[in-house]
């Protein structure tokens, strides 16, 4: 892909993120809800993540930084992959941490992808021709807010924005490619989806 167009696409992305930032923060701040300390961290959730941008942003993220770190991540991303296919075939999920959690926190924070910028709190979406959904935050919100009355957060507006702009990709691109790829498994990627 053309850097020039990547770039274009990528400061797109970073502001649709900047908004999924600001809705979040505005539904935990309603709550009095800070994302730390969790002994069950979403950070071990086998997330699928399906979109070529947020591929992009994580790649982006993960290329800048230093080679021996990067080699660092990959061994972790690798250990985390083979655990999968070890739980897959088991029947089991031991949750393994993301190999991007560093002493708790995200080693490629700024580049994240959406779900785990939005996830913790309870929200709804809205999908067309459907009935509303709504998802009841994680089991740590639950434990410090849990008979908090809800805050509406209606992440539809979040979703359409990103998925307009992936199509949008889509179709410059003159194909459609298919994204199911936890982090782990984008940090392993050869390049082919880039």
């Amino acid at each position: 892909m053309d850097p020039a167009l990547r770039a274009s696409f990528l400061e797109r992305l970073r502001r649709i993120f900047t908004a999924m930032d600001a809705a979040y923060g505005q539904a935990a701040a309603a709550y009095g809800f800070v994302c730390d300390g969790c002994e069950e961290s979403c950070c071990r959730t086998r997330f699928h993540h399906h979109t070529l941008l947020e591929y992009l942003c994580l790649r982006q993220g993960f290329g800048e930084l230093p080679a021996e770190r990067q080699a660092q991540i990959r061994e972790r991303a690798a250990a985390v992959v083979g655990q999968h296919a070890r739980d897959l075939a088991a029947g089991t999920d031991t949750k393994p941490m993301c190999p991007l959690n560093e002493a708790g926190r995200c080693g490629l924070y700024a580049h994240r992808p959406m779900i785990c910028r939005l996830h913790g709190v309870p929200h709804e979406l809205q999908p067309p021709g459907r009935a509303p959904q709504l998802g009841p935050g994680c089991a740590e919100f639950h434990r410090r807010c849990g008979r908090a009355v809800y805050h509406p957060f209606d992440r539809t507006p979040l979703y359409a924005e990103l998925a307009r702009l992936e199509s949008e990709l889509q179709q410059v691109l003159g194909q459609r490619r298919k994204i199911r790829m936890t982090i782990a498994e984008m940090l392993l990627d050869d390049g082919v989806h880039a």
